[in-house]
């Protein structure tokens, strides 16, 4: 059990950027716009983001849960990219 939120940070402020949260089986497939100073809560699952070119993403990510057990698993649809790039 672990819960994550993202703040996140956008440069120039003005921008925005994307944050999709799901899970393998499809019963949470939430995408969203962010924008400078927004808080993503992630109960579980995958959560990429990113921004357009010419937008610079920075986001602090925050985890609770009763263990501090960072348990890192590649979304299938891009393990092919970690094995490209290991």
């Amino acid at each position: 059990y672990l819960e994550e939120t993202y703040y996140h940070r956008l440069n120039p402020a003005s921008g925005f950027g994307i944050q999709r949260v799901y899970t393998d089986d499809g019963q949470l497939d939430e995408t969203m716009t962010v924008k400078d100073g927004d808080v993503v809560c992630v109960p579980r699952g995958h959560h990429p983001c990113g921004a357009p070119h010419g937008f610079e993403m920075y986001y602090l990510n925050v985890m609770a849960g009763p263990l501090r057990k960072w348990r890192f698993v590649a979304a299938p649809e891009v393990e092919w990219i970690l094995e490209r790039d290991g």
